[in-house]
């Protein structure tokens, strides 16, 4: 029987801006269904894997048009409680290689900001999983969203489960009187899987890196100075955008390291979702037993591929990512 994943986090709803324009000049907007933790376990279903969302979701059809949206590309939803009045709400508009996408965040008040301890029941939920995933955005929403993060975590403990943690900072998210150096680490610590990036590991514990050494060096000291601050930590990933649009990744495994080239992305779509299609990458790398080179060239080609598509989820399929691993980048026509 396949390994079970269950993931926890907010659902949202995204509107970007249409046809590249800026919010004070759009017409209009496209509505995308999303949210970091959502983004790992589409991708993972379609990669055949058995995944659970967990997350609490206004009793309106906004939501549940979502949810169906959801099953049908194979994520389960059972365990999604209901409650609350508001989605969360996200605004994008498009960036380009003059200038950087923006974001604005409308989560306050929402169904999953307002979820309190004991709402849902996690002996249940991770009653059947190998795997538990969860993410910095789903503690950075409120401090009773953390206290749920922290009330999974327990329980998957208890249960001798996987713990699987994308650090998954958002500086604008934080505004409940609170620094994520104040709940990350206390969250962080029984992780064995985490995805990181310099940016958020220097906020979570201070670590500062040699920003004169290689990006490859510099995920090195990263690794060896989180050690100490996560002591059951067997995998960290972590991608990286070198100039001339390169995207490549490194990978440390019960402590070596690996490392893949990754590919050269001259016309990109949407990047958002993309470091959460790197996660469900190394997710399903460890999860199928692969070997730790292959795991980050899997991860890679998956957070590559998700550049193409618009929208937050990857809907890309294994034979896709597995012809991007070995011909790379392609504009033929496949027909």
């Amino acid at each position: 029987m396949n390994d079970s994943l269950a993931a926890f986090g907010e659902f949202l709803l995204r509107l970007h801006s249409n046809h590249g324009k800026r919010f004070q000049q759009t017409d209009g907007y496209t509505a995308y269904y999303a949210g970091a933790e959502a983004n790992v376990c589409v991708l993972l279903a379609r990669l055949g894997m058995k995944v659970e969302y967990v997350s609490r979701v206004p009793d309106n059809d906004l939501a549940a048009a979502g949810l169906q949206q959801l099953r049908g590309h194979g994520v389960g939803t059972k365990h999604i409680v209901h409650g609350g009045s508001k989605l969360g709400l996200y605004f994008t508009e498009a960036g380009n290689q003059i200038r950087p996408t923006r974001v604005i965040y409308d989560r306050t008040g929402s169904s999953f900001a307002e979820l309190q301890s004991g709402d849902i029941n996690w002996n249940d939920v991770l009653e059947e999983q190998q795997y538990f995933h969860w993410s910095g955005v789903a503690a950075a929403l409120s401090e009773s969203a953390a206290n749920v993060c922290k009330e999974a975590i327990e329980a998957a403990r208890k249960k001798g489960i996987t713990i699987s943690a994308d650090f998954n900072y958002r500086a604008t998210l934080w505004k409940y009187g609170k620094e994520p150096k104040e709940v990350m680490p206390a969250l962080l610590e029984h992780s064995q899987i985490a995805v990181a990036d310099l940016d958020a590991v220097k906020i979570c514990y201070g670590i500062e890196t040699d920003p004169k050494l290689s990006l490859e060096e510099r995920f090195q000291q990263v690794h060896l100075s989180l050690k100490p601050h996560m002591p059951q930590l067997k995998t960290l990933g972590m991608s990286f955008r070198k100039p001339g649009g390169i995207y490549c990744a490194a990978l440390a495994h019960e402590d070596k390291y690996y490392y893949a080239e990754g590919f050269t992305l001259h016309n990109i779509t949407d990047q958002i979702g993309t470091g959460d299609a790197f996660t469900a990458g190394i997710l399903y790398g460890l999860m199928n037993k692969y070997p730790p080179q292959d795991i980050i060239n899997f991860a890679t080609a998956c957070g590559a591929l998700k550049q193409s598509i618009p929208g937050d989820w990857a809907v890309i399929t294994k034979k896709e990512i597995e012809e991007m691993m070995s011909s790379g980048v392609s504009g033929r026509v496949t027909r």
